[in-house]
């Protein structure tokens, strides 16, 4: 295959040019009003609250942590629906029937989430038998007498 090299710099520059965009769009997201608290209380909470729930779309930040344009929104929403008066309860209920568990870092205990709390306590207790069996089947062997040792 000949390839020109005018028509591989061209073909390399517009690969730059199609990457530079893509950087260029990828700032963080800020947003146009911040929240105005009342009182030092309700920033707390609101802070408290949303330390404990995750973002949807990172998975692994808090949505306090995030900068995704949905984390942005659901903050928002989280401080609309205070100033409402709804309880932290009723709040995180709200987003566990729109997002599901997953929303929480820490999954209430309940039918579909049973083996995320007991699982680690299952491995330990299943590798506990294993090796208690290993040590029993070990103790029950007669060592081998050494023909070289003198007594």
């Amino acid at each position: 295959m000949n390839v020109r090299p005018a028509l591989l710099r061209r073909l390399l520059a517009a690969l730059l040019f199609a990457l530079a965009i893509g950087v260029v769009h990828a700032q963080a997201v800020r947003d146009a009003t911040p929240l105005e608290f009342r009182d030092e209380a309700e920033a707390r909470r609101f802070h408290d609250l949303v330390a404990e729930l995750r973002c949807v779309m990172c998975q692994n930040q808090s949505l306090a942590d995030s900068n995704a344009q949905i984390a942005h929104d659901l903050r928002r929403e989280v401080f609309e629906l205070m100033r409402e008066g709804r309880s932290d309860a009723e709040i995180r209920d709200y987003l566990v029937d729109r997002y599901g568990e997953f929303v929480l870092y820490r999954p209430r205990f309940g039918g579909h989430t049973w083996l995320l709390w007991l699982g680690p306590a299952l491995v330990l207790l299943a590798g506990s038998i294993v090796v208690a069996r290993v040590v029993r089947s070990r103790s029950r062997q007669p060592l081998p007498p050494e023909e070289d040792q003198e007594w």
